[in-house]
């Protein structure tokens, strides 16, 4: 089996944004941690996820993130993702295409 590698992606948003932008980034999956940082890059708020967490669960991170949201003119959201590693060294693709890639090819 290959080893899980994980990859950091940064994401410059508005505060409008923010919660819809994370909410669409967890539905894609394979997100291991999330965070927002002010426009100096201090980490304003800091969650993990987990495989299987959905719903009522993330309302209170919801709920958070639209405050910091309200507060910031312009964040960074950081996200964390799991993946597999290929001999190569690269990120493996997911087994599923993502929602987006299976409207494109219908």
């Amino acid at each position: 089996m290959p080893d899980e590698t994980t990859r950091t992606e940064i994401f410059s948003l508005d505060g409008e944004t923010l919660v819809a932008t994370a909410k669409k980034l967890v539905r894609e999956g394979n997100i291991r941690r999330m965070s927002v940082q002010n426009r100096d890059g201090r980490t304003l708020l800091e969650f993990p996820l987990t495989f299987g967490v959905v719903g009522a669960l993330l309302l209170p991170t919801w709920a958070a993130l639209g405050a910091v949201a309200a507060m910031v003119t312009e964040c960074k959201l950081v996200v964390e993702r799991v993946g597999q590693a290929t001999p190569e060294g690269e990120v493996a693709p997911d087994d599923e295409a993502s929602p987006s890639d299976r409207a494109g090819s219908a």
